[in-house]
């Protein structure tokens, strides 16, 4: 039998989470922290549409996880002064489950679809009309008695999120006006993400601490505040609540993310490739089946990084490791080109 307890302090958990997720996002664009070619584009197209009273063009933003295409999808709607609604793609199930959606909004509203790339097959066909034509074609009933009603909308903006452009179709993709891909941060930026998530958080920490935080967090914002969480659990039971270099140090090993920003994950798939496979070249399938992850997790929160920071390298036979990564682990790699293995 489950314990109601551990489900209640589970929810209480995840309450608390979203709620320090929602107070450290910035609403406004002048409040938000790295992307500056992207945002300076934003801020010119966002002008234009309300000079000419018109929707904002679609949105898509396309990025690894965590960079902020949902923060970035509120503060456009902010700085356009209409209403948003959000959903994902999951959750439209059917045609008619958009049909409300769409329906509901007021001229110019925004309809934020995270994980665009997965709508259903049928509803993404609806949306095609309701793009570009701001229109929808409902069918009544079924068989001989069928028969089509058209539902006029008002003009809206679509903001589409997706880790995975690449599965968006090429018809869905072409009714986008604006696509922007998010890229990883740098570690100033993220420094001051941190700075002020601990200034929310009302916790005092030093720059060399944040400094340290920003340098292991991926790039990513939203990994950086959650590490900035645990080390605050960390300094106030064993600090005096003071986050400093030495309790960040101690906290980031405990919490198994090396110099590099490298997690458990990271370095289980590194070493699995460098062990079981010889260093590659292996299939992503391959790689999720004997690390025990699926292999969409690993294409869209490890890989990214891990190819950016050149831990690992795509070949046309498969992912390899690369000398980097054989000398972050400390094993000796094949030492001839006549092993099969790529260098850089």
């Amino acid at each position: 039998m489950s314990n109601p307890n551990l489900n209640t302090d589970s929810n209480n958990q995840n309450a608390a989470e979203r709620e320090f997720e929602n107070a450290i996002r910035p609403a406004a664009i002048a409040e938000f922290s790295g992307q500056p070619q992207l945002i300076e584009n934003l801020v010119i197209f966002i002008k234009a549409a309300k000079i000419r009273g018109e929707a904002l063009d679609h949105v898509l933003f396309h990025g690894p996880p965590g960079l902020g295409k949902t923060t970035l999808s509120r503060i456009v709607a902010n700085e356009l002064g209409v209403s948003i609604k959000e959903t994902s793609g999951p959750v439209i199930e059917k045609p008619g489950d958009l049909a409300g959606l769409l329906t509901s909004l007021e001229p110019n509203d925004v309809l934020f679809i995270d994980e665009i790339h997965r709508l259903s097959t049928v509803v993404e066909e609806y949306l095609y009309a309701a793009m570009e034509d701001f229109r929808i074609d409902i069918m009544i009933d079924s068989g001989p008695s069928a028969r089509s009603i058209q539902i006029n909308l008002n003009p809206f903006t679509l903001i589409g999120a997706t880790t995975r452009s690449g599965l968006l179709t090429a018809p869905l993709l072409s009714r986008f006006g604006i696509k922007s891909r998010l890229e990883y941060y740098n570690h100033d930026t993220l420094r001051k993400i941190i700075l002020r998530a601990a200034g929310i958080l009302q916790v005092e920490i030093s720059e060399d601490a944040a400094g340290e935080i920003s340098r292991r967090s991926r790039g990513t914002p939203r990994i950086a505040n959650g590490l900035l969480r645990r080390v605050r659990d960390f300094a106030q039971v064993l600090n005096d609540g003071q986050i400093d270099i030495g309790i960040t140090q101690h906290a980031l090993k405990a919490l198994n993310v090396d110099e590099h920003g490298l997690d458990e994950m990271d370095n289980r798939i590194l070493l699995t490739i460098i062990d079981k496979f010889k260093g590659g070249p292996v299939g992503i399938n391959t790689i999720a089946t004997a690390v025990g992850e699926e292999s969409g997790t690993l294409e869209e929160v490890y890989e990214p990084f891990l190819i950016q920071e050149g831990f690992l390298q795509r070949t046309p036979r498969g992912r390899e490791v690369t000398a980097k990564a054989y000398s972050h682990l400390g094993r000796k790699r094949p030492g001839s080109a006549a092993s099969g293995f790529l260098f850089e």
